[in-house]
């Protein structure tokens, strides 16, 4: 009984509870604090530091890759890990950042600025980072539902704390075209304007509804000015992140066609006329390609993304232009004609040096070596695309469409739940994807399609909290990754995400 104790056991039942205490403390301490992405390597040293004690006027960075290869110790990093590393010390004095790069200088201030958020006090420690995944990406759909400058930027705001560096810029789909092309003015003129602001009270049936003149009252829509791009643009490279615009085909192109009907298929009377653009017409390419020239112009990315998904090709099989263009080039099939489309594309996109990335549709033919696979099937394509020599990026709808609905009861649930932990529990490289193959799986990316999303608080309820695991599977090491410890600081940063002005679910 505890009244029978004498003086020395209570003594050492004290001590006893003392030192499990200390233990648990210290073990909390030696987690990455409320870090999300977790860093590769993160010591707790003794002391605190006053978050005035962490600002620029206490803060020494020094930029040598020789430095950093030093604090690295070994440890082989690539060349686009080693850019983005950095070593971080908060101590009394206040910080200290080591880089290689101003990539890497960026990335430790990003650190510094989430550990500083939830107390005035910071634990004394040290940092040693690296990412695992060099594409660590977002989608967000404009097409759907027309979402301004400030909005896009405040997105990117996000993604920048979170490490995550590609921004996909889906502009242009059935319902509507955002992007200020000067060849084509119709393409802003007429399609980026619509008389329904939802999307589903506009495509009422299978091919889609009218769009209305810009100017005319109570139109819904709108489009990026190319101004309004190079301030994206521009607010995107101050955060290391690079901006990669879709420009759809050959399906998706509803109001493509819709500006320039001339661009169909020609059919036979009473054929039926959905969304895909005319592969056999040398026209269609004339279009594609200047639209495509001043893309390039616009935006400096490596890569551009072409679609390439869900084109029905029924209209291919009947159209007079398409049977003559696949017997030209000996096609046997209309996969072989949209694979005859993808190619062409590709090698002009090369001959101006950009890199082509696709839908898993494109591989459906055959498919260029240059260009980079995104999986939105599963995972199967990106398993077949890397043997095949390909780079992929997964996107798998189950796990990271992030328009998904995160519990049956949310605002306008669509398709399956996907949960925080389920989104969290994917592995992008898999035993299935043979160790020599490995390097080919460049990345992950979240999308976030818009056909049920019209309200921008919305949008960031199913974004947020998601998009913080897709940023942790991206950067953090697969050893570093634990759902207990991610769950807690999920909340930690969901807290302080709202004080910044996010809708966090």
């Amino acid at each position: 009984m505890l009244t029978e104790m004498t003086n020395t056991q209570m003594r050492y039942i004290i001590l006893a509870l003392a030192l499990a205490m200390g233990i648990v403390s210290a073990q909390a301490q030696s987690q990455p604090a409320n870090l999300i992405p977790a860093p590769a390597e993160y010591n707790v040293h003794p002391g605190t530091v006053s978050r005035d004690k962490m600002n620029g006027s206490h803060e020494k960075v020094r930029i040598s890759e020789k430095a950093m290869l030093r604090r690295l110790e070994g440890r082989k990093l690539t060349d686009w890990q080693l850019k983005s590393a950095y070593w971080l010390e908060v101590g009394p004095k206040g910080v200290k950042i080591e880089a290689a790069d101003q990539e890497g200088v960026f990335y430790a201030r990003q650190t510094l600025r989430m550990m500083a958020e939830p107390d005035s006090m910071v634990n004394c420690c040290t940092v040693l980072d690296w990412p695992r995944l060099r594409y660590r990406g977002m989608m967000l759909d404009v097409s759907r539902h027309f979402y301004g400058k400030d909005f896009v930027k405040k997105q990117l705001r996000m993604m920048a704390l979170l490490k995550m560096n590609r921004f996909h810029f889906h502009l242009v789909d059935n319902p509507g075209w955002r992007l200020q092309i000067d060849t084509y003015p119709r393409l802003t003129q007429l399609t980026a304007w619509r008389p329904q602001a939802y999307f589903w009270d506009w495509e009422k049936n299978e091919i889609g509804g009218p769009f209305a003149v810009e100017g005319t009252p109570g139109a819904y829509g709108g489009y990026y000015t190319k101004e309004d791009i190079r301030e994206i643009l521009a607010y995107a490279a101050e955060r290391h992140i690079e901006v990669i615009p879709e420009i759809e085909m050959p399906g998706h192109n509803y109001e493509t066609r819709a500006a320039y009907p001339e661009l169909a298929c020609s059919l036979p009377k009473g054929g039926k006329d959905p969304w895909e653009l005319c592969p056999g017409k040398e026209h269609t390419y004339e279009f594609l390609e200047n639209v495509l020239l001043e893309v390039f112009d616009l935006f400096p990315s490596q890569y551009i993304h072409i679609g390439g998904d869900e084109a029905r090709k029924n209209n291919w099989k009947v159209c007079p232009y398409c049977q003559a263009r696949m017997r030209a080039e000996g096609l046997k099939d209309v996969n072989g004609l949209q694979s005859y489309m993808i190619r062409r594309i590709e090698r002009f996109a090369r001959a101006h040096g950009k890199r082509i990335i696709g839908w898993d549709e494109i591989l459906q033919g055959g498919l260029a070596p240059d260009a980079t696979v995104m999986c939105w099937h599963g995972t199967e394509a990106g398993v077949q695309a890397a043997k095949e020599g390909h780079d992929v990026i997964f996107t798998p709808t189950h796990y990271y469409y992030l328009d998904y609905h995160q519990d049956p009861d949310q605002y306008r649930p669509v398709g399956r739940c996907v949960t925080l932990e389920k989104v969290y529990s994917f592995e992008p490289v898999t035993e299935r994807i043979p160790e020599a193959d490995a390097h080919h799986v460049s990345g992950v990316q979240g999308n976030l399609w818009t056909e049920h999303v019209q309200e921008e608080w919305h949008a960031e309820l199913l974004l947020y909290p998601r998009l913080f695991a897709i940023a942790e599977t991206g950067w953090s090491q697969a050893d570093r990754k634990s759902w207990p410890d991610f769950e807690r600081r999920a909340s930690a940063l969901s807290a302080a995400a709202r004080k910044w002005g996010y809708r966090v679910y």
